[in-house]
């Protein structure tokens, strides 16, 4: 297990909600979009695409705004993770001059739709990737996967490759964050959800009282659904992705959910634009903050 320190403590008991900053290749261009970057900004491939998206991140994580009072964590891309920030990694400096607790997004996207599920690709180098990003400050992982339709099978085949990928992360000392996030726009959701929960609540059961894990949720419909995923003892937290919703609806469910906090990407940068002046970003970003925080604080 990690060993208790500043940063677990934080985690675990500080308010706040964690930041996912971890648009991968496949999502970037689309970020860049919103951001008012548009595709023939980086003609020059993708290494001059992530210039441009490691300046839009730059820009967040360096803006006033962005505070460790009110963000416990932030996911990085590894692309994210391997950069600097005013001469420091971006993980040592989310941490250094920011108190922010940083973690990194480890999935290599997601394998075709099957059994009503998109399972993650293989992830080749992992144990490599894991030391990596441990001696980069990381102090945890995130990993993503996809339900789209009520079937058991499928969703059980989920939760078990999370899980098992989670005690691998557990034993290089990080926190996994596991996300089965079920797809809002499915006609099943509910049902997804419930045979989520089970099965999740059934490997929780079998950690080891040592063990920790994260989970990354999509917002509920029922209120206070996932409250004995809150209330195990393995859990450290439950945090919700936006799953698409706009940020007032996302966090209008949130504030409705006891013990559970935002991990928003979109919801928390679709103000933030390119052609900004410092201060206009600064003031978008803390109004975008101030919500999210001010939802995750409610439940």
């Amino acid at each position: 297990m990690l060993m208790v320190g500043p940063m677990f403590e934080k985690v675990l008991k500080a308010d706040g909600f964690i930041a996912a900053l971890d648009q991968s290749g496949g999502s970037t261009p689309k970020a860049l979009r919103l951001y008012g970057i548009s595709d023939d900004s980086y003609v020059e491939g993708e290494k001059s695409m992530f210039d441009k998206v490691h300046e839009m991140r730059t820009r967040i994580i360096t803006s006033k705004a962005f505070d460790g009072d009110r963000i416990l964590g932030a996911i990085l891309f590894e692309d994210t993770m391997d950069r600097d920030i005013e001469g420091q990694s971006t993980g040592h400096y989310l941490w250094q001059k920011r108190n922010i607790v940083p973690f990194l997004k480890i999935d290599k996207g997601l394998a075709s739709e099957a059994s009503g599920v998109q399972l993650m690709k293989p992830i080749p180098g992992l144990d490599e990737l894991l030391k990596r990003g441990k001696g980069n400050g990381m102090f945890g992982t995130k990993m993503r996967s996809v339900i789209k339709k009520a079937n058991a099978e499928g969703i059980k085949a989920i939760v078990d490759q999370q899980f098992e990928l989670a005690k691998e992360i557990i034993a290089a000392e990080l926190i996994p964050i596991i996300e089965p996030e079920v797809d809002i726009h499915s006609e099943e959701k509910e049902e997804c959800e419930t045979i989520l929960k089970k099965c999740i609540l059934d490997h929780l059961n079998q950690l080891k009282s040592s063990d920790m894990v994260m989970l990354k949720l999509t917002l509920p419909s029922q209120q206070n659904f996932y409250k004995e995923c809150i209330d195990h003892p393995q859990c450290m937290r439950v945090v919700a992705l936006s799953g698409g919703y706009e940020r007032e609806r996302a966090n209008e469910i949130l504030s409705q959910q006891k013990g559970m906090i935002a991990s928003f990407s979109r919801a928390l940068t679709q103000d933030m634009k390119h052609g900004m002046t410092e201060d206009e970003f600064d003031e978008k970003l803390d109004q975008a903050i101030a919500s999210i925080y001010k939802a995750s604080k409610a439940g």
